[in-house]
């Protein structure tokens, strides 16, 4: 039986005005929300064996699998490969799907970047890009909000950021923003740790409360400092 706080999130997530993705957790051993991949296949192997996966884990990216990164095609082709790996479109799989940036994408994976939902949820869980904003209800928000919100101000660095103020159901698994370490708090969870700026690729393990990463193996783009959040508040990591 659905329980309240279903019903809650599902009456919001159906008036979304972008494609979303609703799944049942009960069949999946594990649920893996994973952090931006940025074309880092061999980082992304790694992290697989690490996490021993199976056929009865579902593993969710947080979106922006490709660009920056060394091998766009491979990771796409691990991901779109399996039946229990879900992503949502990140705002660099949306410039490829748009046209504003050459690819080396073979025409079968774009068409699988454009067919990938801008959220995903289950329960009081909900994966995006980027974020959500505290002042709007969910049905409030439409696809660019999803894939690039950051700074409650503009998308930059300044600050302040949305996980900041935002108190509420259902609990937001998100990438975009470059951290220095997994964000974690009762409301939020940001898992871009900048694997591709030679920071880790990191990996939460949905109902048992951690995180698992693994280092890249060199560092392909350089990034300033002043780009990477620092988040408040420690977590437990693996």
């Amino acid at each position: 039986m659905e329980s309240r706080q279903d019903t809650m999130v599902r009456k919001a997530t159906r008036d979304f005005s972008v494609r979303w993705k609703r799944i049942d957790p009960t069949n999946w051993n594990r649920i893996v929300v994973v952090g931006d991949v940025h074309g880092c296949r061999d980082a992304l192997e790694r992290l697989l064996d690490r996490l021993a996966v199976d056929d009865e884990d579902l593993l969710v990216f947080v979106g922006d699998l490709i660009r920056k990164g060394p091998d766009d095609q491979g990771v796409v082709d691990i991901v779109r490969g399996h039946d229990n790996m879900l992503s949502v479109r990140g705002n660099n799989e949306q410039k490829v799907i748009d046209g504003d940036v050459e690819t080396g994408l073979d025409s079968t994976a774009v068409a699988y970047l454009a067919s990938l939902p801008v959220a995903i949820g289950w329960g009081g869980d909900l994966v995006v890009h980027g974020g959500v904003d505290p002042d709007k209800s969910l049905a409030g928000h439409d696809m660019t909000d999803l894939q690039t919100m950051r700074s409650m101000t503009d998308d930059g660095y300044d600050g302040p950021f949305w996980f900041h103020s935002y108190r509420r159901k259902p609990r937001i698994f998100f990438g975009h923003t470059v951290l220095s370490r997994p964000l974690q708090t009762e409301w939020a969870v940001g898992l871009d740790t900048g694997c591709v700026y030679g920071g880790e690729l990191t990996a939460y393990i949905v109902g048992q409360d951690r995180f698992l990463s693994v280092e890249p193996k060199e560092t392909y783009r350089e990034r300033n400092h002043d780009s990477i959040v620092i988040p408040k508040r420690r977590t437990v990591r693996e």
